[in-house]
């Protein structure tokens, strides 16, 4: 039946994989599907997740606290492969029940802290370090809006514009384009943003960069779906172009963005020590 001819029925049903890259880690409930603990390393922090944009987030922001000398966020990243199925597995729904990268498990106190969802993993971290969220007063209030801008937006640019654009097996236009228009407008948000200060909110690089420029920064930079930012003319938003090459700079974007990935030239399926990025970024002296 061609898709304009499609009726709903008075009650869905689920009839198993419906096509599409994602097609095979999707289903209509929760809980898991395999007996599996989760690994656990020697540093305090313990990462499982994988290099989509939501878990560069949380990588990014440790190696930039890394680099910042907070010698505390030392962590183990551990690869959650999505496309296997890895996030129903029984270790890894305890810590979080929603089976999404990323989740974290702090155990440097008395009890272990899990933590999920990529903005309350930004949070948390910023306030246990200190860095990156200001403490008080309409600094850190506007930090958290433009987090929770990102929180809000990017479905919209990812599960509805990348969806439909690169991943569904047939191509809708009235999908393609009711999604390119509202990822068009959300780029004129932040590019207006971004023309009258540095970085997102305000003069200080904060997680709200971080966790927009993993969604953004990477279409603006054709990372993400490809030909996608010809197609959207992404171009056209300078401050957003300026924005996502000066952070593509930063030692800790550059490091962070390419653990757990499992695609690309730059692979760090997972991490356990500096040296395991080292030898990728600088192969001849790692």
């Amino acid at each position: 039946m061609a898709d304009n001819d499609y009726t709903p029925p008075k009650v869905w049903t689920w009839e198993g994989e419906n096509g599409g890259r994602f097609a095979s880690m999707n289903r209509p409930v929760a809980g898991p599907t395999s007996d599996k603990k989760l690994p656990v390393g020697e540093h305090p922090l313990q990462l499982y997740s994988q290099g989509t944009p939501n878990g560069q987030k949380v990588t990014v922001l440790l190696e930039e606290l890394l680099a910042r000398g907070h010698s505390e966020a030392e962590y183990d990243a551990w690869l959650i492969n999505i496309m296997e199925g890895d996030q129903f597995g029984s270790g890894f729904v305890d810590v979080n029940p929603n089976s999404k990268i990323p989740a974290l498990v702090d155990r440097l106190g008395a009890q272990p802290v899990p933590v999920f969802e990529s903005g309350a993993i930004l949070i948390y971290l910023a306030e246990k370090f200190g860095a990156f969220l200001p403490a008080s007063g309409p600094e850190r209030a506007r930090v958290l809006s433009w987090l929770m801008w990102q929180m809000g937006s990017a479905p919209f640019l990812g599960g509805g514009f990348g969806h439909f654009f690169a991943y569904a097996p047939v191509k809708i236009e009235y999908a393609i384009n009711r999604y390119t228009m509202e990822a068009k407008r959300q780029f004129d948000v932040l590019n207006r943003q971004l023309a009258d200060s540095e970085f997102v909110a305000g003069a200080e690089y904060s997680i709200a960069d971080m966790a927009i420029w993993t969604w953004y920064g990477g279409v603006a930079l054709d990372r993400t779906y490809e030909g996608a930012a010809e197609f959207m003319a992404v171009h056209e938003y300078e401050h957003v172009m300026r924005w996502a090459r000066q952070l593509d700079a930063r030692k800790g974007v550059r490091r962070g963005r390419i653990v757990n990935l499992t695609r690309g030239d730059l692979q760090v399926r997972e991490r356990h020590s500096a040296a395991d990025i080292d030898a990728v970024l600088n192969p001849a002296t790692g």
